[in-house]
């Protein structure tokens, strides 16, 4: 045994009765009555003491309870010379008792003692206090010295049960409370995970489309300020109109999305692209649903791609393939090139940044960068 482990208190669950069920505590606190009754009863019942000496008596039980109540509350707070002091006081209410005629009550208060010393003291205090309450009961005791040493020794063995019975009670609160802990903490991490994901969302769709309504009412505000003709800007009013609508129905999407309802990806992609004059789709691969989050990136890399190719290269043809892999979906966007749109300065450059962050969340990578001819966006995630 260890330096610590003679030295250790037991642990404040242990020593708080904290977890005992309800049942057990009532059948302990019936029992401790009607053994205190009993004793009661065999001290002032037939003979007992009168006027005062049964005031004396009846102070020193008071006196007892009170000192026995203190006792379980500095031991609870682990202050370990008051404890003492009180069970030393215990001791000298017993040799007090023993010593004016209440014996069986002396030894009784000694026999508690010993197994509380045992129960709630650091080993290095308690055995001590338990050897002294147990040699002032063994003097006392008027039995045949095996029966009080066997009566001794179960003293001890059944307070040092009590405090291995404790001490695993209250290693199944800590556990308990750590446990709860960890799924308070468990159901905190997955709600700001989920509002996460919900803003980011919210994010990719509302800068999509508010982008791209942007581009194009930007472009109808500079062609007024030109003296343009009406038919020109009519037609950027008129796509910014048709923006703001797509803006609606991806709007719907995401929240379908949010809710586990997304249409099949090869789907949202043919759609998508058929929105672009110059754009085709190819896919390859085994054909397969996937996981929601990944699902989501790889058409919200899409959209982003797209509405890139829209402000900086108009008029380019974009091809777009996907590619299911055995562990991971692949899809690139390659543009021809083009002149930039009115737009192209706009923005304050988080779309690939974006994107990037929204790969790399769920273990995968983006690369984007100019190649020979235009500008390449390849997506590998993991499924």
């Amino acid at each position: 045994m260890t330096g610590n482990a003679w030295t250790r208190w037991p642990s404040r669950e242990a020593l708080s009765r904290a977890g005992v069920p309800t049942p057990r505590r009532a059948l302990a606190w019936t029992v401790r009555l009607i053994a205190l009754a009993a004793l009661l009863w065999t001290t002032f019942a037939d003979g007992g003491p009168r006027g005062w000496a049964a005031a004396v008596a009846v102070l020193g039980v008071v006196l007892c309870a009170l000192s026995a109540w203190a006792f379980f509350r500095t031991t609870l707070e682990h202050r370990l010379l008051p404890s003492l002091g009180l069970f030393a006081l215990l001791l000298a209410v017993a040799t007090t008792a023993e010593t004016t005629g209440f014996r069986v009550p002396a030894l009784v208060l000694w026999c508690a003692c010993a197994v509380s010393a045992i129960e709630r003291l650091p080993l290095a205090a308690a055995l001590p206090a338990m050897s002294a309450a147990l040699g002032a009961y063994a003097v006392a005791d008027n039995d045949d010295w095996t029966a009080t040493l066997t009566t001794a020794a179960g003293l001890a063995l059944g307070g040092y049960v009590l405090r291995l019975d404790a001490e695993a009670r209250g290693n199944a609160q800590r556990l308990l409370a750590q446990e709860r802990a960890a799924r308070v903490a468990e159901a905190e991490s997955a709600a700001f995970a989920e509002r996460t994901r919900i803003a980011r969302e919210i994010h990719d769709v509302l800068a999509h489309s508010l982008s791209a309504q942007l581009v194009h009412l930007e472009a109808a505000r500079l062609l007024i300020e030109r003296g343009a003709g009406q038919d020109r800007i009519l037609e950027r009013v008129v796509a910014a109109r048709g923006m703001a609508r797509e803006g609606l129905a991806e709007t719907r999407q995401a929240l379908s999305a949010l809710r586990g309802e997304m249409s099949p990806l090869e789907d949202f992609l043919s759609e998508l692209v058929a929105t672009h004059d110059e754009a085709d789709l190819t896919v390859s691969g085994e054909r397969r649903l996937l996981p929601a989050e990944a699902s989501q990136a790889v058409r919200r890399v899409a959209q982003e791609a797209l509405t890139n190719v829209r402000k900086h290269a108009r008029g380019a043809r974009v091809h777009m393939s996907l590619d299911y892999g055995d562990r991971q979906v692949r899809l690139a966007i390659r543009d021809s090139g083009g002149s930039p749109g009115e737009m192209s300065g706009s923005g304050a450059g988080y779309g690939l940044l974006g994107m990037r962050e929204r790969a790399e969340l769920l273990g995968g990578t983006l690369e984007a960068g100019p190649q020979e001819e235009g500008f390449l966006v390849t997506l590998e995630v993991p499924v």
